[in-house]
Parts: structure tokens; C-alpha cells; sequence
């Protein structure tokens, strides 16, 4: 199994998982949150062409997710998985596309890959976050959640690979030019994670096989790189795991498990 960012941030998100057994490989798109045009340059940027996608998976409603899921969906015939709420919010139950309704806690098999989406507390209609297995290894993807909850920590455990929030970094959110509105929203209990809060549910997993964690989601004016590595590597010390970062132009490059 192998995963690779096409971008990360407020502007977009998307993330492609990949997995092979033989001469079959499986190819999934998590979130899709850029135009069409884009998103098909994106993932071309990754060696991959739209129509061998074998699933859009969404997080989401929010247009840094959704983007462009539906025409993609629609022109190159690619099924599309997501919420109930989810797909009531953006129009899927009554589009045109080959929609899959995805339960918490409930994984489907998509050819070689397991996908199991779990629930966390962000300010969508029914927001899932997921993990993507192969059978031999585990990527636990976590963004766009308020604050962490037991259950987050029970499913993200034991994970090979994580990509992780880090949305902000409180004392430069504080100090920003944002409204108090919008400060408010993301700093609360269903927006997004500040490194520390990241760094504490990092913190409470079970981090044996951990090999690859990557900061996510990364605000441009709120957040820098440094920070956020700094904050996750106060809690690994000296473990062998890379930290990375994904951006919002450039995502990140293919990794391995």
C-alpha cells in the first residue's frame, strides 16, 4: 500500500491511497476538494490519470473536500462513497453518480483496499474520517475535527502511517486578523486541531508500528511547518518515525508501507 497528497489546507484536499496484490491494484481518492481541471492535474502530478480511480471517498461536505467529487464522479463513471448526511448536504442522494452510503464503523472492501470510516465531531452533516488497510498495514487519516474523543484513539491505534491535523497554532490564531467569529469556530469543539491538541491525541495512541505521521491541513496564516513538526516531535522523542508535512500546493510525494 502506498498514499500521496495532492494538496492540504483550507483551498483543498485530496489524498490518493493505492494498494496491489498481483495485477490488480486499487485506487482510491480521499476528498476531492479542488475543480475538476485541478484535481485531474493534480493526480496526472502523481502519475495517476482520473479514469483509473476505482472510488471517491468523502469526508465531508465542505468545499475544500467535496470540490469537484461529483463531476469527476459523474464523467469518468467512479463510484462515490460517502455519508447520508453528507450526500443530502451536496445533492448526491438525487444526482446522477453511483453513490455508496458509508456507515461509522463499518468497513467496505473497495478491491484490495479496507476502508473504515469512523465519526468524529466537526461542524459538517455527518463527517466521517477513515482508515484505508491493505491486510499487512494500516493509514489512519484524521483532519477536520474539533477535539479528540475515546473512540478516535481506539481506531487510529496501532496504525502504520497517520496523517494528522495540525490546523493552527493557538497563539498565532489568537493574534490573527480573523473575526472573533471565525476564531471562535475553529478553535472550538467542532472545527479544527491546534498542534497541542494534535500532539496529545498523538500522545494517547498506541504508536508501536507507527513508520510514517504527517501534519495536515496546515493554516497558511495561522500555522507554520516548524511548528507543527516541533509539536509531534515532543511526543515521539527519538523514535525512528519521519515527520512530514503536507502543503497545500504540492501535498506530499508517495510513501511506501
Amino acid at each position: 500500500m502506498r498514499f500521496a497528497s495532492l494538496g492540504s489546507g483550507s483551498e483543498g484536499n485530496a489524498l490518493v491511497v493505492e494498494a496491489g496484490s498481483g495485477a490488480t491494484t486499487t485506487r482510491v481518492l480521499l476528498d476531492c476538494g479542488f475543480s475538476a481541471k485541478e484535481a485531474e492535474r493534480r493526480l496526472l502530478r502523481a502519475g495517476i490519470a482520473a479514469d483509473a480511480l476505482d472510488a471517491l471517498v468523502i469526508t465531508h461536505e465542505h468545499s475544500d473536500h467535496i470540490g469537484s467529487a461529483l463531476t469527476l464522479a459523474r464523467r469518468w463513471s467512479i463510484p462515490l462513497y460517502m455519508s447520508w448526511g453528507t450526500a443530502r448536504a451536496v445533492g448526491a442522494d438525487d444526482a446522477d453518480v453511483d453513490l455508496h452510503l458509508l456507515w461509522g464503523d463499518e468497513t467496505v472492501e473497495i478491491g484490495e483496499l479496507g476502508v473504515l470510516p469512523y465519526t468524529v465531531p466537526h461542524d459538517a452533516r455527518e463527517p466521517l474520517q477513515f482508515v484505508f488497510s491493505d491486510g499487512a498495514s494500516r493509514l489512519g487519516v484524521l483532519t477536520d475535527v474539533g477535539e479528540s474523543t475515546p473512540h478516535i484513539g481506539a481506531v487510529l491505534g496501532g496504525c502504520d502511517a497517520l496523517v494528522l491535523e495540525c490546523n493552527h497554532d493557538l497563539p498565532m490564531l489568537s493574534t490573527s486578523r480573523y473575526p472573533a467569529s471565525l476564531k471562535a469556530r475553529i478553535g472550538g469543539s467542532h472545527g479544527h486541531l491546534n498542534n497541542d491538541a494534535a500532539a496529545g491525541i498523538l500522545a494517547g495512541l498506541d504508536r508501536s508500528r507507527l513508520r510514517y505521521l504527517v501534519a495536515a491541513h496546515l493554516s497558511r496564516e495561522n500555522n507554520t511547518p516548524e511548528l507543527a513538526q516541533a509539536a509531534m516531535a515532543a511526543v515521539l522523542g527519538n523514535a525512528i518515525t519521519e515527520i512530514r508535512v503536507a502543503s497545500q500546493d504540492d501535498g506530499f510525494d508517495w510513501l511506501m508501507l
